[in-house]
C-alpha cells in the first residue's frame, strides 16, 4: 500500500475516500502520481484527470459539494455552482476545501485521450482504495509539456526512475 505523507496542509485520506464514495472515475496525475511512481518532490495540491461523460460528472459534481469547494484564484461569482452542468462547460478547475488544494482536469497539455491514459494507468492502493494512477510515461509528458521549473526537476527524476524500473522488469542491474 502506498501512503505517501503529505504533512497537514493535504488531506489526500479523505479526498480519495470521498471520490471512491462517489464511484468518480478519475486518474492519478501531478506530484501525487510522482510520489506513487517514486518522485521524492514535494506536493501540497491533488491532481486527477476526470472521466468528461454524463454519468461521472454527475458523481464528480456530488463528491466536490460533499467537500465544500470553492474556486481557487477566480473572483466570487454567485453564478457558478458546483454542478455536472458547470463542469461540462468547463474541463479544468482548481478548487479550496477545508482538505486542501484539489485540482480536477479534463485535459492537460501532453496528454493524450482520457480512455488511453486509463487503459496504461496502473491500479495502486491508497489507504485501501483502489486508484487509477497515469503511467510514468504519461505523467513525464504531461510534465514535460507544461514545463515549469518544478515539472522540468520532476521529469529528470521521473526517466531515472523510468530507466530503472524498466531494467529492474528485465532482471538487470
Amino acid at each position: 500500500m502506498i501512503n505517501p505523507d503529505l504533512g497537514p496542509s493535504l488531506e489526500l485520506r479523505t479526498l480519495v475516500e470521498t471520490l471512491d464514495r462517489h464511484a468518480v472515475d478519475f486518474i492519478v496525475i501531478g506530484g501525487i502520481a510522482g510520489i506513487i511512481h517514486g518522485s521524492a518532490h514535494p506536493t501540497y495540491d491533488f491532481d486527477v484527470l476526470y472521466a468528461r461523460d454524463d454519468t461521472n460528472l454527475e458523481r464528480m459534481a456530488a463528491a466536490l459539494q460533499e467537500l465544500h469547494v470553492t474556486r481557487a484564484n477566480a473572483p466570487a461569482d454567485p453564478l457558478f455552482q458546483v454542478d455536472a452542468r458547470s463542469l461540462a462547460a468547463g474541463s479544468n478547475f482548481t478548487f479550496e476545501s477545508d482538505l486542501g488544494r484539489f485540482d480536477i482536469l479534463g485535459h492537460a497539455d501532453g496528454m493524450r485521450g482520457y480512455e488511453a491514459i486509463r487503459a496504461d494507468s496502473t491500479l495502486e492502493e491508497l489507504w485501501g482504495f483502489p486508484v487509477r494512477t497515469a503511467s510514468i510515461d504519461d505523467l513525464i509528458r504531461m510534465k514535460r509539456a507544461a514545463g515549469r521549473p518544478k515539472d522540468k526537476s520532476m521529469v529528470e527524476e521521473l526517466i531515472a526512475i523510468a530507466e530503472d524500473q524498466r531494467r529492474a522488469a528485465k532482471g538487470e542491474k
